[in-house]
C-alpha cells in the first residue's frame, strides 16, 4: 500500500487547510486510516482517526476545529483543518492499516508527510 499526502502549506493563524491522503495498492483490507503529526523535538502524535469498526476519534487538542473524512470510492482520506493555530505547525502524516476488534494494530503503512506551517 502506498500513501501520498498533499495539501500542506503555509497559512496564517485562523486560516484553513485541507489535507488529502491518497491510498493505492492492496487497499481492500484497510479498515483504519488516521492523521498523525510531528513537530520538531516532539513525538509523533495522533490527530484524528477513522475506523470502519469504531468510527472517528480526535485528539483533545483538536477541540472541534478539524474534521476527518474518507471517500472509499477514491481511496482517499481528508483532514479539514479550520481555525489553525501556530501550535498546529508540524509535519502531518497519513497512516493506514488494519486493526482488530480491540483496536490493536495488525499492520500499518505510513505516508511521507506533508508540512503545515501556521504563522502568527
Amino acid at each position: 500500500v502506498q500513501l501520498v499526502e498533499s495539501g500542506g502549506g503555509l497559512v496564517q493563524a485562523g486560516g484553513s487547510l485541507r489535507l488529502s491522503c491518497a491510498a493505492s495498492g492492496s487497499t481492500f483490507s484497510i479498515n483504519y486510516m488516521g492523521w498523525y503529526r510531528q513537530a520538531p523535538g516532539n513525538q509523533r502524535e495522533l490527530v484524528a482517526g477513522i475506523s470502519s469498526i469504531s468510527g472517528t476519534n480526535y485528539a483533545d487538542f483538536v477541540e472541534g476545529r478539524f474534521t476527518i473524512s474518507r471517500d472509499n470510492a477514491k481511496n482517499t482520506m481528508y483532514l479539514q483543518m479550520n481555525s489553525l493555530k501556530p501550535d498546529d505547525t508540524a509535519v502531518y502524516y497519513c497512516n493506514a492499516g488494519r486493526r482488530d476488534g480491540l483496536d490493536l494494530v495488525l499492520y500499518e503503512y505510513w505516508g511521507q508527510g506533508t508540512q503545515v506551517i501556521v504563522s502568527s
